[in-house]
């Protein structure tokens, strides 16, 4: 299974940017996702999480009403949509999966992207 991730980029301060995380491989289901972010010298930090039914979505306080996550199972990928950017939110931008391999067993597997830059100038 692979994550792979688009969107980052540079932008100015109160701009927008979409990231998207596509999964591909041995997929049966996928269960929660979400987005996390690190910045340099800090830890890796949740930033939305959604579960598989995208009946709830859940936000860090620090990107609330700025960001939006959303999914697409059909096409096993994940957005977010990130509004009123801050240079604050400049990181690097980790997917992340909980993977159900086969319709047998009920293992989950938990798989990562690769990362996408998002800089935000002041």
């Amino acid at each position: 299974v692979q994550l792979v991730e688009s969107g980052g980029g540079l932008v100015q301060a109160g701009g927008s940017l979409r990231l998207s995380c596509a999964a591909s491989g041995r997929i049966f289901s996928i269960n929660a996702m979400g987005w996390y972010r690190q910045a340099p010298g800090k830890q890796r930090e949740l930033v939305a999480a959604i579960n598989s039914g995208a009946g709830s979505t859940n936000y860090a306080d620090s990107v609330k009403g700025r960001f939006t996550m959303s999914r697409d199972n059909a096409k096993n990928t994940m957005y977010l949509q990130m509004n009123s950017l801050k240079p604050e939110d400049t990181a690097v931008y980790y997917c992340k999966a909980d993977v159900r391999r086969d319709s047998i067993s009920r293992l989950q597997y938990q798989y990562w992207g690769q990362g996408t830059q998002v800089t935000v100038s002041s």
